[in-house]
């Protein structure tokens, strides 16, 4: 179930969220029909709902997740002075299913990119049991995946990956 992370080093998500590791589970996220693959765009309309999310792979079965959703690029890619902001978070996960099986932390938030184009990144760890992940954080920005992981005794992540947004034109009203 290996797959490369180097789309993960290339678009910065390596480094900017999260660290070397080894994608060990596979996991698909979807927006409507739209699958999210790494570096994709998706325009922030086609976000307003929570995504769906299926974990899969061969070890997965007795094992819990958690999914974590931020945009390292808040509020500007120049500036990224909110960087993460904290867009989801679900725990307790069972392997095999999909994230509505689990406890949402965080209430989902859809991306609304006010300039730039910002990348979206799913952040999946294996939990070491049930209920391990502490109480949510106070506030959505300045939060950090790696240090929200290493509190919680997350380790490294299990599977990732981004999509890119930005900011929709305005439809012109007469």
């Amino acid at each position: 179930m290996a797959r490369s992370v180097e789309p993960l080093a290339v678009g910065r998500v390596i480094g900017d969220v999260l660290d070397m590791f080894t994608p060990t589970v596979g996991f698909n996220v979807h927006y409507g029909p739209k699958q999210v693959a790494n570096g994709c765009q998706i325009k922030p309309s086609s976000t307003v709902d929570r995504p769906r999310v299926q974990i899969y792979g061969s070890r997965i079965s007795n094992n819990l997740y958690t999914l974590v959703m931020t945009d390292p690029d808040a509020p500007s890619p120049s500036e990224p002075t909110m960087r993460e902001w904290l867009h989801w978070i679900v725990v307790d996960i069972p392997g095999g299913s999909d994230v509505t099986k689990g406890k949402e932390l965080v209430p989902y938030m859809g991306p609304r990119p006010p300039t730039g184009i910002h990348r979206f990144v799913f952040a999946l760890f294996q939990q070491k049991g049930p209920d391990e992940v502490a109480r949510p954080p106070d506030v959505r920005n300045n939060f950090s995946t790696r240090k929200f992981a290493e509190k919680n005794s997350l380790g490294l992540p299990v599977a990732a990956v981004y999509f890119n947004a930005q900011k929709e034109p305005a439809s012109k009203k007469r």
